[in-house]
């Protein structure tokens, strides 16, 4: 049985948002934006119809998974050095000796370890799972998902549907 793949990359697929990242085992970088683009591939047999999956169904959900990352400061839940814990209105996130307080509507709080460019692809990959798993069955076999950060850096999760 043949595999069949569809891409998705619109120019709406897109969120612009703050974060910071850990690297070398201790360095915390400053707080920073991106603008960043997501696109998507769906891999597996074509169904009775033709396609892979109906783009429409595709398209929405993970417009409205990227449109919730829109304008926010993504904040990693599962880092053995951040600390991020709400308070009423507020986001309070410490590493080592410094601290930060955010106002709570104003983040998103994301069960990975480092907000990475290849960690949210995966978490995007997974809602993405979550939210079409009804709508498209079980013979997927891949999905791909990439999070581009600065223009041509692209962070990609190959995830098993």
């Amino acid at each position: 049985m043949s595999n069949f793949r569809v891409s998705l990359e619109k120019d709406n697929l897109v969120f612009s948002a703050a974060h910071f990242i850990t690297f070398n085992g201790d360095v915390c970088e400053s707080l920073h934006g991106h603008n960043y683009r997501v696109k998507c591939e769906v891999v597996g047999p074509l169904d009775e119809n033709g396609y892979v999956v109906d783009f429409i169904a595709l398209r929405d959900s993970l417009t409205e998974i990227v449109g919730g990352l829109d304008h926010h400061v993504l904040l990693p839940t599962n880092h053995p050095m951040i600390s991020v814990s709400e308070d009423g209105d507020e986001v309070l996130v410490t590493f080592r000796e410094k601290r930060w307080i955010f106002p709570a509507d104003n983040c998103v709080l994301l069960p990975i370890a480092n907000t990475t460019a290849e960690l949210m692809a995966e978490f995007i990959g997974q809602q993405l799972k979550d939210r079409t798993r009804d709508k498209f069955g079980d013979s997927i076999k891949k999905l791909i998902v990439a999070v581009d950060e600065n223009r041509g850096q692209w962070g990609i999760a190959d995830l098993d549907w």
